[in-house]
């Protein structure tokens, strides 16, 4: 079932799962899984990468990616690790919208909030900007937006503010490539290779290996990237950043961009798609489940 369909309105989504936020996480994980994937959420015995994501949101503890999933306090994570030189430069963080005095803002900027997802706003042209309605729209994502959602953990506790920071430069095809890193362990193993993102169609997604070859799987939800992607500049030293950032996690995935061999930090996140978005052919989400050790099966 594609609930997205049936309520196409994000925030109307988002309103009515708020009426849930009372229920406990598991029932739930266990209800929307079902619902995403037509499965029975597997919590005793996980092995797919999608239900050991559920058993990481109910049951994995670690104050650190609370912190880490804050789009503003992961800087500093990012900082004390030795990588400050690959932040976006930031040109603000405010409790909300109304502190945002836009005639201090460059022409270009972005905005979003720190803890949400899907919630940017990129300002390529401060005169075309309608002001209040940006104000409405940042305020509502404040409001609406909730760890509560997806049931996961992480985000729980992030104060929501938002922040500004700068507007990355596309490349010659107009695009902003993402290179989003799986990493278990402080291995990374995958990468999604993301292009197109400013086009009416949507993006496309391509699954490549750290030999940056493209594998034989896709994202069951995203269009599929077939065209063969140039290995960026300095890929070797993107893989080193992914290994030193997610060493600490029994995975997150390291989302960076590449400017013509400039590095960009873009996010850490742990509960890639919620845990609910498929892979064709399906055996991938088990070659992915096999790469990610939980916790309590580590040895010591």
């Amino acid at each position: 079932m594609d609930y997205k369909k049936l309520i196409p309105n994000r925030q109307l989504r988002l309103k009515i799962l708020k009426f849930t936020d009372f229920l406990p996480d598991k029932y739930i994980v266990k209800l929307q899984y079902r619902i995403a994937t037509g499965r029975k959420l597997n919590l005793k015995n996980p092995v797919r990468f999608t239900e050991k994501l559920q058993w990481y949101k109910l049951n994995y503890r670690d104050p650190l990616i609370t912190k880490c999933s804050d789009k503003y306090s992961v800087r500093e994570y990012v900082a004390s690790k030795g990588y400050e030189d690959i932040l976006v430069p930031m040109y603000g963080i405010y409790d909300r919208a109304e502190d945002i005095d836009f005639s201090k803002l460059p022409d270009r900027f972005v905005l979003k909030t720190t803890n949400g997802s899907h919630s940017n706003i990129l300002c390529e042209k401060k005169s075309n900007l309608d002001v209040e309605s940006t104000r409405v729209g940042l305020n509502q994502w404040l409001k609406a937006w909730s760890g509560k959602v997806g049931r996961e953990w992480g985000y729980y506790n992030i104060i929501p503010r938002i922040i500004c920071e700068k507007y990355l430069d596309k490349d010659e095809n107009n695009d902003l490539i993402d290179y989003k890193f799986f990493c278990f362990n402080g291995e990374p193993v995958c990468l999604y290779v993301i292009v197109e993102r400013f086009l009416e169609d949507g993006i496309k997604l391509g699954i490549y290996n750290m030999d940056f070859e493209k594998m034989p799987y896709r994202r069951a939800d995203i269009r599929e990237l077939t065209s063969k992607a140039v290995k960026p500049k300095n890929f070797e030293k993107m893989v080193e950043i992914a290994k030193v950032l997610s060493k600490d996690f029994p995975h997150t995935r390291v989302d960076l961009y590449n400017i013509d061999g400039e590095i960009y930090f873009g996010e850490l996140t742990f509960y890639n798609g919620s845990g609910y978005k498929g892979y064709l052919p399906d055996e991938f989400d088990f070659i992915q489940g096999e790469n990610f050790i939980l916790p309590s099966l580590i040895k010591s």
